[in-house]
């Protein structure tokens, strides 16, 4: 559970890293072109992982402080 947070990261690579992988009209996936679907399969991704970062760290656990 240490390097929970490197999972930040992931949206990131996949966002930005693969993007010149991605850039191509075809296949076509969904109805859209490959390019829309990986972007809107990241935006469906991100939130999953944050969410498991959330619950996950260790940081999150001690309660909250007023």
């Amino acid at each position: 559970m240490k390097y929970i947070k490197l999972l930040i990261a992931v949206p990131f690579i996949g966002f930005l890293g693969l993007l010149p992988w991605a850039n191509r009209i075809e296949p076509y996936i969904l109805g859209m072109p490959f390019l829309l679907f990986w972007l809107v399969l990241w935006m469906v991704i991100s939130p999953l992982l944050l969410t498991i970062v959330y619950k996950f760290d260790p940081d999150n656990k001690e309660g909250e402080t007023e």
